[in-house]
């Protein structure tokens, strides 16, 4: 298979200088500061529209993975699981991928709440985040299913 090559739209720029202290995930990130995706002169048109969503798909180069390996313990569980069962940055391919609320955008900068990458992270793309698509009620959580299982529950009163 020939290899495949990504361009950078932009970089993102976030509190995060290195892993510590990071939020695992864009949905735990509550105490992150407002974030910045600095978008290059070339595809600042592609932003035309976006505006108007509340929350964007961040697509970003894990610039400061290890190496992947295919059996890793998460941050949630104690036991090894398959790389691909797991959102490890450590991956062939080091993609991610983050909701974020969109607070706004000027010129070439998006700004956006909910960070979970590091300063400095390469961004590879970014789309709407659209409710309908992108949510599906009856997704099963794998083995995360035990650990949300333990979190306490919320109540009709609360």
């Amino acid at each position: 298979m020939d290899s495949i090559k990504y361009i950078p739209i932009g970089t993102i720029h976030t509190q995060y200088q290195q892993t510590a202290n990071m939020p695992i995930q864009a949905a735990l990130a509550q105490n992150s500061l407002l974030a910045v995706a600095e978008i290059d002169a070339p595809f600042v048109e592609g932003l035309t529209g976006l505006e108007a969503f509340s929350h964007i798909i961040l697509v970003y180069h894990f610039h400061k993975a290890g190496p992947a390996a295919m059996r890793q313990k998460p941050f949630l569980d104690d036991q090894e699981h398959g790389l691909f069962a797991i959102r490890s940055p450590h991956r062939p391919n080091p993609i991610g991928i983050s909701i974020v609320e969109l607070v706004r955008i000027e010129d070439n900068r998006v700004y956006f709440n909910h960070a979970d990458m590091l300063d400095g992270t390469p961004l590879l793309d970014i789309k709407p985040f659209v409710r309908v698509f992108d949510h599906r009620d009856e997704a099963s959580l794998g083995w995360l299913e035990n650990w949300f299982s333990r979190l306490p529950k919320a109540t009709d009163s609360e």
